[in-house]
Formats: C-alpha cells, sequence, structure tokens
C-alpha cells in the first residue's frame, strides 16, 4: 500500500497520483450538481394553494417545471468512473461518489418523470424496503414510533413549543454558540428572505430565513443538527489534505449525514416529540406519494396528524418537489431520516462493541457513509485521511454514549401497555405486606 510516509509525493505515485487526479475532477464537477437548488418550488405557490385551501376548494399545486441540461455532467463523470481503479478501497470510494452525482444529475434531468423518483429511490431508498436480515422496513418503524409516542402521551396532550424568537435575535444567540467550536473558520449566521426552509447549513453559513420565528427549542436542534453535523463534516472535509470529495455533499452520504445529525439531536436531548412524530410523519407520507397518493391527500395526512396548515403544506411540498403532485412521482430524501437515525445508532452501537473507538471521529471527517467509515479508517494511520477537526462534544466521550444506550437497550424490556399509573401504588402496597409476613418481622 502506498503511503503518505513513502519517499514518492502522493501526486507521483503511480496508484495515489490517478486517485488523488480523479479527485479534483469529482470536485470539480459535483459542484454543479446542485440538487436542492433545483428542485424547489417557489414561495409564491404555498400562497397560492392556502388560498384556495382556505376557500374549501384546494387545487394541485402545478410547480414550473425545469429540467437542467447535465449532459457536459454527466459525460464528465463516467470518464472520471471508467478511469478509477475499483480494487483500491479509495477507488472505489471515489467511484461510488462519482456514481451518486451521475445517478444525481440523471434524476435532474428527469424532472416531472417517473426517471426522477427512480433515480431518487436509487440515492434516498424506498420506505418500503425490507434488507437482507431485516424483517422490517423504515415505514414500519415510523408507524411503530408513531404509535409509541401515542401511548406516552396524547397526541393533544403534546406541549406547544413557542416560535415567539424574531429572526435576528436568534441569528446573534446562534452566533454565540458557533464561534467557540469553529475556532479554526469564519461561519456566518445569514439571514435571507426568499430561503424556502427555515435553515439550511453550508460550510460557510447557517442560513436562516428572515421572515420566520424561532423557539428556544430550535437554537438547540439547529445548534446540533445543522451547524455540529452539517457545517462540521462540510468543513471537515475541506481541511483535508489530499482527498477534497470528502467536502462534497455527494447525495450518497444524505443518509448516513441527516441519520448523524439527528442522532445528534437525540442523544445531546435536542430534539422534542413533535420534530420526532414529523420525521416519521414524513416517511408514512412517502410511502404514501408512491403509492399514488396526490398532493392534497398528502397535505391531509399531515393536518390530520396535527400540523398546521402551513406546516402541512411545506412538508408535503417536500415530498414532492422535483415529482408530480398528482402522485407516484416525488422526491424520496425524507424516507432517508428515520432509516439513517436508526443505522447510524445500531452502527455506533457495533463500532463500540468491536471495540473500535477510533473510528467514531471518522464518522465528522467529511461527508461519508458508514461504510465509508470502515473503508476509509485503515487510511488515518498514513495521513492519508487526516482526523475531524470538528467533532460535536457528545462524540469525543464514547463512554457517555455506551452508558446511555445500554440503559434505553436494558429500558425496552418494560413494556407500558403492561400497567398503568394505579400500578405504582400496588407494587408499593405489595411489597410492604409482604415485608409485614416474613419471619424477622
Amino acid at each position: 500500500m502506498s503511503t503518505v510516509a513513502s519517499l514518492v509525493p502522493p501526486e507521483d505515485d503511480k496508484t495515489l497520483g490517478p486517485l488523488l487526479a480523479g479527485d479534483r475532477e469529482l470536485v470539480a464537477v459535483g459542484k454543479k450538481i446542485r440538487v436542492l437548488k433545483a428542485i424547489d418550488w417557489p414561495q409564491t405557490m404555498e400562497a397560492a394553494f392556502m388560498a384556495s385551501w382556505e376557500k374549501g376548494n384546494p387545487v394541485l399545486p402545478q410547480p414550473p417545471i425545469h429540467q437542467p441540461d447535465l449532459t457536459g455532467e454527466t459525460a464528465t463523470l463516467k470518464t472520471i468512473m471508467a478511469r478509477l481503479d475499483r480494487g483500491h478501497p479509495i477507488g472505489d470510494w471515489l467511484f461510488k461518489t462519482a456514481w451518486s452525482y451521475l445517478t444525481a444529475a440523471q434524476m435532474l434531468m428527469g424532472i416531472g418523470t417517473a426517471a426522477f423518483t427512480r433515480c431518487s429511490t436509487a440515492l434516498y431508498g424506498r420506505p418500503d424496503t425490507i434488507y437482507p436480515g431485516q424483517t422490517s422496513n423504515a415505514v414500519d418503524a415510523a408507524r411503530d414510533l408513531l404509535t409509541i409516542s401515542d401511548d406516552l402521551i396524547s397526541r393533544e396532550g403534546i406541549p406547544h413549543v413557542p416560535a415567539d424568537i424574531p429572526a435576528e435575535e436568534f441569528a446573534q444567540r446562534l452566533r454565540e454558540r458557533l464561534g467557540p467550536f469553529f475556532d479554526k473558520d469564519e461561519v456566518k449566521v445569514v439571514l435571507d428572505p426568499d430561503l424556502p426552509s427555515k435553515a439550511t447549513a453550508g460550510s460557510k453559513s447557517i442560513n436562516l430565513r428572515s421572515t420566520a420565528l424561532f423557539s428556544a427549542l430550535d437554537l438547540e436542534q439547529l445548534t446540533e443538527h445543522e451547524a455540529f453535523v452539517h457545517t462540521a463534516t462540510l468543513l471537515n472535509g475541506k481541511h483535508q489534505p489530499y482527498f477534497k470529495s470528502l467536502g462534497l455533499g455527494a447525495p450518497r452520504t444524505t443518509r448516513a449525514q441527516e441519520g448523524l445529525a439527528t442522532f445528534s439531536e437525540i442523544i445531546t436531548g435536542s430534539i422534542d416529540l413533535n420534530r420526532l412524530r414529523r420525521i416519521a410523519l414524513r416517511v408514512v407520507a412517502v410511502k404514501n406519494a408512491l403509492d399514488g397518493a396526490d398532493f392534497i391527500d398528502v397535505f391531509r395526512g399531515f393536518l390530520d396528524a396535527g400540523q398546521s396548515p402551513v406546516e402541512s403544506y411545506q412538508s408535503a411540498a417536500r415530498i414532492f418537489r422535483g415529482g408530480d403532485p398528482r402522485g407516484r412521482i416525488c422526491f424520496t430524501k425524507d424516507a432517508a431520516y428515520l432509516e439513517g437515525v436508526m443505522g447510524i445508532y445500531v452502527f455506533i452501537r457495533k463500532v463500540l462493541q468491536a471495540g473500535h473507538v477510533e473510528m467514531l471521529p471518522l464518522l465528522f471527517a467529511g461527508r461519508v457513509t458508514t461504510s465509508d467509515v470502515i473503508t476509509l479508517s485503515p487510511y488515518l494511520q498514513d495521513g492519508l485521511i487526516a482526523r475531524a477537526v470538528y467533532v460535536p462534544p457528545w462524540a469525543r466521550n464514547p463512554q457517555r454514549i455506551l452508558s446511555l444506550m445500554a440503559f434505553f437497550t436494558a429500558a425496552q424490556r418494560f413494556r407500558l401497555d403492561t400497567f398503568d399509573l394505579h400500578t405504582f401504588v400496588e407494587l408499593e402496597e405489595q411489597r410492604v405486606d409482604e415485608s409485614l409476613h416474613t419471619p424477622w418481622q
């Protein structure tokens, strides 16, 4: 195996040189394929749909269909893939990254057609897929989560977290969180009135919709999810000394990255039940859309589950962007969050169980999948892959993660449906009665 420690510079090494060249070409073409920007719906569509809904005669949204011409990019990607040595672990990783950009480009060129969904499911999966060794799928898990949350607390009893913090004030609070963490890079908090989402993350900034109101809980969630994972992994990838494509948000990494970001919310207690239910509801909604439910059906599903009309529109729009509001053609990314967080949970347990603590920070060394962590971890030793510059506080202490996982695994043995609140009184009375009849009394 060629190493950085060898006398030959990596660029001149017969094995590493072509891989580094492929990496540079991949970075250049990957930056041109921007999925979310290409499929986002204009904000004006929300007002039009809500007006028709309030009149009692909802009209299906009619998003403009713009299929970008990415034939040049697809040709470049195919050339890169043909030159990569898949027999080398790094070559195989670069090949799969190039494949994901090729699939994303083909998806965008098929906006509004069945090809869009075929490519989307190749990248992000389907919620009804059962993987080898499993007996259930993501939509089963989502429905279980919704049932469990209903058992824990009635839907009407879920406390509402008020969103009453103006964007400017919220931005300042977020800046105070980011400064001490990103001590080697400048990460700005930018207000944008036209931002489709409430917040997005890049390597240089966290962007907030300036017209939105935020809650105190949003501050915890955005810090852990967007900043300490999404922005951190992008920056860590850009700090890599050799393979800069680790700083790309390659579509194939979405499942693991969104799973890691959501797991970060859970492990730090930054998530709330409403958000967890929203993630599960989106999985069910993607399944319904794939089965033929149209935009209005999916909108009503979110509404019936307790979301506000505006939230329901935005949730449904996420699923149909790039697709067809009449159903079956949709964007399946939202189904990847729950599957991703379950996968990260199991992966971290297995990594720690196998005694490979050194693999955990590699989850943050760039935009990677769990498979990449296993494939690339040997190259930490020779310096081809650098350790992450930014790692969230929770991931720096494996003992903390182990203790929480051990507790929650053990707690699953207790079934809530076998007792009610009065059972606690009965149990104590039973213990007292039993003690009064023991010989030592």
